[in-house]
C-alpha cells in the first residue's frame, strides 16, 4: 500500500467526492486518486522515498494542504484531512433569511425502553434569521412549527404523540422559538439563547449552533446551511407520561434530543420554483 487519507468534515463526516493529489519537493505531480465512499483514499502503489505535498480539494469545501514522508517501504499514511466548508470562517450576510422546509429537517429523538432510539420529525415549520450587521451578537431567530406535523412513521404513535398526554396539538397547535441572543463558541459555532413555547409552556433553551458555508442555489439565489442540537426534558413542559414496563423501565425517555438541519435563503422570502 503507497498513500493512505481519511478526509473528514469538522463535524466528523466523510467527505466522499475528494480528490487527493500529491507533489514532490519539485512540484510535479506524481500521484492523483479519489476518496472512496468512506471518504478513504487507499493508493496501491509505492512511492519513492522522500517528502512530498498532499493537497486535498473537494466541491464545496476549502482547499487543504499537508506534509507526508514516504518511508523506505514506499508508505505514507497521511492520517485524517479535514476540510472546512467554503465559507465556513465568515458569517453568511448580514440581513434577512428565510429557512427552506424542502430542504430542512427539524427532529427529535428519544429513547425507546432504555435500549434503543425512536426518530421522528416535524414536517410544517417555517423559521427567519435576521444577521445583524455591525453585531453578530445582535441577530434573531424565529421558528413557528405546526405541532401535529409530528412524523415518526408510525400512525398509532404519531396519534398518541399529538394527544394531551404529549404535544397536546388541539389546545396548543403552535411550537415557537424565539432567539434572545448569541454568543460566539469558537469561528464558525455559536450558542444561540432563545425561549421555547411548548404545551402553552415557555422555556429558556439554548441551541448549539455550527454554521457549515454558504454558497449559490441552481435558481441564483444564497444559501446558508447550518447546524443545531438541544436536549429538552418532558417534565419542564408538562409532558409527564410515563408509562412504566417490566423492571420499572419507562417505556418513552424523559429526554429529547432535537437535531435542525437548516439551509436558509438570503431575503425575506423563497424562490418560485
Amino acid at each position: 500500500m503507497g498513500l493512505t487519507a481519511r478526509i473528514r468534515t469538522r463535524d466528523g463526516w466523510a467527505v466522499s467526492h475528494a480528490v487527493v493529489t500529491v507533489t514532490d519537493m519539485t512540484g510535479a505531480q506524481v500521484l492523483r486518486a479519489e476518496a472512496d465512499d468512506e471518504g478513504t483514499v487507499r493508493d496501491p502503489n509505492p512511492l519513492a522515498p522522500g517528502a512530498y505535498t498532499v493537497i486535498v480539494t473537494a466541491v464545496g469545501y476549502a482547499p487543504a494542504a499537508a506534509s507526508a514522508i514516504v518511508t523506505a517501504s514506499g508508505r505514507a499514511d497521511v492520517g485524517t484531512v479535514t476540510l472546512a466548508r467554503q465559507g465556513g470562517t465568515e458569517l453568511p450576510p448580514p440581513g434577512p433569511w428565510t429557512v427552506d422546509p424542502a430542504h430542512s429537517t427539524v427532529g427529535a429523538v428519544a429513547q425507546h425502553l432504555g435500549i434503543s432510539s425512536v426518530r421522528g420529525r416535524f414536517t410544517d415549520f417555517g423559521a427567519w434569521v435576521e444577521i445583524a450587521p455591525d453585531d453578530v451578537a445582535k441577530s434573531r431567530v424565529q421558528a413557528v412549527i405546526r405541532a401535529a406535523s409530528i412524523d415518526t412513521g408510525n400512525g398509532t404513535r404519531d396519534t398518541h404523540l399529538r394527544s394531551a398526554d404529549f404535544l397536546d396539538v388541539e389546545n396548543h397547535p403552535e411550537i415557537t422559538y424565539s432567539s434572545t441572543g448569541l454568543t460566539a463558541a469558537g469561528s464558525d459555532r455559536w450558542t444561540v439563547h432563545g425561549e421555547l413555547s411548548l404545551r402553552g409552556v415557555v422555556r429558556p433553551v439554548d441551541l448549539a449552533l455550527a454554521y457549515l458555508g454558504t454558497g449559490a442555489d441552481p435558481w441564483g439565489g444564497t444559501r446558508a446551511a447550518f447546524r443545531a442540537t438541544t436536549e429538552l426534558h418532558r417534565e419542564d413542559f408538562a409532558m409527564n407520561y410515563n408509562q412504566v414496563v417490566q423492571a420499572g423501565i419507562a417505556a418513552i425517555g424523559t429526554t429529547l434530543r432535537i437535531e435542525l438541519e437548516i439551509q436558509a435563503v438570503q431575503g425575506e422570502s423563497l424562490p418560485q420554483a
